[in-house]
C-alpha cells in the first residue's frame, strides 16, 4: 500500500498548523477520499473511516456552536480518540477552544486553509489519488503531441529517443524517456511520468545524454500527462499482416486499463516524427466524432451499392 506523508500534504496545500508543538513527521495518510465530520459530531459513528484527513466546514463549525457543549466533547473525544491523521478548518476559520486542548490532548495535527470547503476537498482528493495511485515502470518514451499523451514503446534500440527528440524539435514536450512510470488515477485514466533521476533527459546512442530543457527550454517539457495512445514500433516483416485501413482498433493494458495501441512497422526512411504527430491528430479527430476510415469505407460501400442499382 502506497503512502503519503502528512508534510507533504500540508506543503502541497499550503496548510497553517494551528498546533505547532504536535509532532507530525511520522504520520502518513493512505486514503485519497477525505471525510467531513458531520454524523460524528451526532453521535453516530458507524462507517467512520478513521485512516482519512477530516475536514471541518463552515456548516460543521455552525453545528458545533449549537448543541450542547457537553455532548459536543464527549463525541469529540470518541473522533480524537480513534487517532484521525489530523483535522483541517477550510474557509480561514479558528477552531474553538476545546478543539484545539482536546487535539493537542490527543496529538492529533489541527491545521487551517483559506479555501472553501469543496475547493479544499476537491483538490485534496485529486492530488491523493494521483499520489496514492497504484503504479508500474515501463520500457518506453513519453511525449504530448497536440495536448495527447502518446506513450511510444518498441525494443531497444528501435528508435523511440530519437523520433521523441525529432517530436521537440517540432514543438512538443517531453514527459519521460526511457523510463516511464504509470499510475491508475481512476479506472479510464492513466498519468504518465518520469523518475526524478532521469526527468527532462534523452538517451541518444552515439552522442550521449542530452539535457531537453536546458536546449530546447522549459516550453520542451513537462512534468506529467495521462496516456491516451501508444504507438509500438516494430521491425519491418514482409510477411507481417498490418492494419491499413484502421477501422478496427488494438489495444494495449495497464493496471486494467485498455489505451488504443497502434503498431508501427520500421524502415529505413519512415519519419517517425510525421507519423506520431499523424497518429495523434487522427486519434484526436476520432475522437472528436470524425472517424477517416469509416469515412472512406461510406464512400466505397455507397458507389458500390449506386453501381449495383445502376
Amino acid at each position: 500500500m502506497y503512502k503519503v506523508k502528512l508534510t507533504d500534504f500540508i506543503k502541497k496545500m499550503e496548510l497553517k498548523n494551528l498546533l505547532p508543538d504536535i509532532q507530525i513527521d511520522h504520520i502518513n495518510i493512505n486514503k485519497s477520499a477525505v471525510n467531513r465530520i458531520g454524523l460524528q459530531l451526532t453521535g453516530f459513528f458507524n462507517h467512520f473511516d478513521t485512516d482519512r484527513i477530516q475536514v471541518i466546514g463552515k456548516v460543521e463549525d455552525e453545528y458545533m456552536q449549537q448543541i450542547d457543549q457537553d455532548e459536543l466533547r464527549n463525541n469529540l473525544i470518541h473522533i480524537f480518540d480513534k487517532k484521525i491523521p489530523c483535522i483541517v478548518y477550510c474557509w480561514g476559520m479558528d477552531p474553538s477552544e476545546l478543539i484545539l486542548d482536546l487535539a493537542e490532548e490527543y496529538s492529533i495535527p489541527v491545521f487551517s486553509t483559506p479555501i472553501t470547503t469543496s475547493d479544499f476537498i476537491a483538490e485534496a482528493v485529486r492530488w491523493l489519488s494521483e499520489e496514492l495511485a497504484p503504479r508500474i515502470s515501463i520500457h518506453g518514451v513519453l511525449v504530448d503531441i497536440y495536448g495527447e499523451g502518446v506513450l511510444i514503446m518498441g525494443e531497444s534500440g528501435i528508435g523511440k529517443s530519437e523520433a521523441a527528440l525529432e517530436l521537440i524539435r517540432r514543438g512538443h514536450r517531453l514527459v519521460s524517456d526511457d523510463v516511464v512510470e504509470i499510475r491508475k488515477v481512476s479506472h479510464d485514466t492513466l498519468i504518465g511520468t518520469s523518475p526524478d533521476i532521469t526527468r527532462h533527459f534523452i538517451e541518444l546512442r552515439g552522442i550521449g545524454i542530452v539535457d531537453v530543457k536546458s536546449l530546447f527550454g522549459v516550453e520542451s517539457v513537462m512534468i506529467n500527462q495521462t496516456i491516451d495512445m501508444v504507438i509500438r514500433l516494430e521491425d519491418w516483416n514482409r510477411e507481417g499482416n498490418y492494419d491499413r485501413l484502421g477501422l478496427d482498433e488494438e489495444y494495449i493494458e495497464f493496471l486494467g486499463n485498455k489505451v488504443v495501441c497502434f503498431s508501427i512497422p520500421i524502415r529505413p526512411g519512415r519519419n517517425l516524427a510525421v507519423i506520431a504527430e499523424s497518429a495523434a491528430i487522427n486519434y484526436r479527430a476520432k475522437k472528436m466524432g470524425y472517424n477517416a476510415a469509416q469515412e472512406l469505407y461510406n464512400r466505397v460501400t455507397g458507389t458500390l451499392a449506386q453501381n449495383t442499382e445502376e
